[in-house]
């Protein structure tokens, strides 16, 4: 014999999906990225550019343009390049143009941010973008271009010469591309 109103209830403790939806709790909504959520955004954004800009740095005080230092023979050499445009030598002397979008593209991934977040790879893209379009908007400020070091390729045949921020940018529009095509990747770990 059972008690009175537990025979329609489940012997192994979980809850009973035969309630009605209407009695159920409703789910609290999600109100944006918790105080911890931000902090790690931050932390990635801000290590993406101290490290782009001390590395930029480095090139700056050691190297004159054009000069090159080979690390792994012809294959992987640091140059000091200067790109006066966007993402691969594209549209050429337009930094100041780029430094006022680089501002725009700054606010909106900090308002991106604030709704969509939820997810831990969400927030690790959008930081990488974020730590990557401040350490080239900083050298456009600074210098009217960006500078470039990483020289990738073989003999005659070379891979776009970038930079530490553009290794983040890249990665992050990677991590971006994998949520659109795999939605479940942008809900893992979910914040709150």
């Amino acid at each position: 014999m059972v008690a009175p109103g537990l025979e329609d209830r489940p012997l192994d403790g979980s809850e009973d999906d035969r309630v009605p939806d209407g009695e159920r709790p409703a789910a609290s909504p999600w109100h944006g990225p918790s105080p911890m959520r931000w902090v790690l955004f931050a932390v990635i954004a801000i290590s993406v550019v101290v490290l782009d800009q001390l590395a930029k740095a480095w090139i700056v005080a050691n190297l004159d343009p054009g000069e090159a230092v080979e690390i792994l023979g012809d294959w992987l050499r640091i140059v000091h390049g200067e790109n006066s445009g966007i993402l691969f030598g594209m549209l050429p002397q337009s930094a100041g143009a780029f430094a006022v979008v680089s501002l725009v593209v700054v606010g909106l991934i900090v308002w991106y941010h604030a709704r969509a977040g939820r997810g831990l790879l969400v927030t690790v893209a959008l930081a990488l973008l974020l730590g990557g379009a401040i350490g080239n908007l900083l050298d456009r400020l600074r210098f009217g271009s960006v500078v470039d070091f990483v020289d990738m390729g073989i003999g005659a045949w070379r891979f776009y010469t970038y930079n530490l921020a553009d290794a983040a940018i890249t990665t992050a529009i990677v991590l971006l591309i994998a949520m659109a095509v795999v939605p479940a990747l942008g809900e893992w770990a979910p914040d709150g």
